[in-house]
């Protein structure tokens, strides 16, 4: 097992000279006028296509948020990293000309992809809001030398980077996350610190696990922690700057990804390869962007999965009043002078009704007309914070209770 992710490597690296050839070969092709485009130089043009992209990346896709909206202008927006450990930047999306807003700081899952999954949650919050985003780096390009990276040092990077905003920013966390920005706002607030949040949203979080249980959750129970490490934890690749560190590889994780809906994946493809046949680019493209984003793949460090494993799906310690940070036991009802949003999913298979809610009933300290709680009917987990619902039912209330509590 400790090779699988070096043989998988050396794999990729073996085959690229045919996804190179095959690129090649498609950019010959797409020179053929448009007139003389037969129907049997399209389906050759849409299998060289598939071959071209039948790889992985382990590159940051772009956030491609050049403008906004704000009132009835449009700004330019720039990206500006303010504060960068090896572990993960922080990204400001700054707006030229825009008025003081409240600023977030976006709280990004560290998963098998990269931030810019959120960046439509970005784009919403941005019309209203000054957005700052925790953009991680991929651990298979982090030299060993800079050490480990678990629990305690996620939840650090949560105070620093809050830090940076300056007195009482808010905090948007996604999922994955919320254990840690509730235990970074639980340390803050007791501490008196100046940059504790002025509001804590936390959405489709696994803040209590062992309400109504889902298939993810009772997968990480069903085995023992030292099961994890020794199935799922493998050594980077020689190639990589990161090489021997120990991670749970991005390319396992979406091989698990896949594998759940592996029908729709495979009818995906052969949709695409209809559409490049047919000419029917715009759909075409539709996919293309889809899953340019979903096999850009991301390393997890070995410590952070193990540790959030063990101490939120197994041991369920943040609920018990158990979890430590840096040898501090993790007070909820310290955090006070503060709202608290949260947000659940009504078809939610991931992170199930009422998982997220227990947030509520441990900041005993919240007042309660600061406290705030929306289950958004009809959607499941990636509805909670993109789509339409999103934008027009979930977003104007977390708009309305973070400027409430400006």
């Amino acid at each position: 097992m400790a090779l699988l992710y070096q043989a998988f490597q050396n794999h990729m690296d073996l085959t690229e000279p045919w996804r190179q050839g095959a690129s090649a070969a498609l950019r010959y092709l797409n020179l053929i006028p448009p007139g003389l485009s037969h129907r049997a130089w399209r389906r050759l043009g849409a299998a060289l296509e598939l071959v071209s992209r039948s790889a992985l990346t382990y590159a940051r896709p772009a956030y491609g948020i050049d403008s906004v909206m704000v009132g009835n202008r449009e700004l330019p927006v720039s990206e500006e990293v303010t504060f960068k450990t090896p572990f993960g930047s922080l990204l400001h999306f700054k707006k030229d000309g825009a008025p003081e807003q409240p600023r977030i700081l976006l709280v990004a899952p560290m998963s098998g992809h990269f931030a810019t999954l959120l960046r439509g949650t970005v784009k919403t919050l941005l019309q209203d809001h000054d957005v700052y985003i925790t953009d991680w780096h991929n651990p298979r390009d982090i030299p060993r030398a800079h050490g480990r990276f678990g629990l305690d040092d996620y939840t650090e990077h949560l105070i620093t980077f809050l830090s940076q905003l300056g007195p009482r920013p808010h905090m948007v966390a996604i999922c994955q996350p919320s254990v840690s920005a509730l235990a970074a706002t639980a340390i803050m607030c007791e501490d008196n610190h100046p940059s504790r949040p002025a509001t804590l949203t936390l959405m489709a979080g696994p803040i209590d696990t062992r309400i109504q249980p889902t298939k993810v959750n009772e997968f990480a129970k069903s085995k023992p922690i030292k099961w994890f490490e020794d199935h799922l934890i493998h050594y980077v690749p020689l190639q990589c700057q990161g090489a021997f560190r120990k991670v749970y590889p991005g390319f396992v994780q979406l091989t698990a990804f896949v594998s759940m809906n592996l029908e729709r994946h495979v009818k995906q493809h052969m949709d695409l390869a209809n559409h490049l046949a047919k000419g029917e680019t715009e759909k075409a493209e539709v996919i293309k962007t889809f899953y340019d984003e979903y096999f850009a793949v991301m390393d997890l460090p070995a410590e952070f999965y193990i540790e959030t494993v063990r101490d939120v799906f197994q041991e369920h310690l943040l609920p018990q009043g158990k979890l430590t940070y840096r040898g501090r036991t993790v007070n909820p009802a310290a955090v006070r002078r503060m709202g608290l949003m949260t947000v659940e999913g009504e078809r939610d298979d991931i992170c199930s009704i009422g998982q997220t809610l227990a947030a509520q009933e441990l900041c005993t300290g919240v007042r309660n007309y600061r406290r705030v709680h929306h289950m958004q009917a009809g959607v499941g987990h990636y509805g909670v914070f993109s789509g339409k619902k999103w934008n027009n039912e979930i977003y104007p209330l977390l708009r309305d209770f973070v400027h409430v509590n400006s």
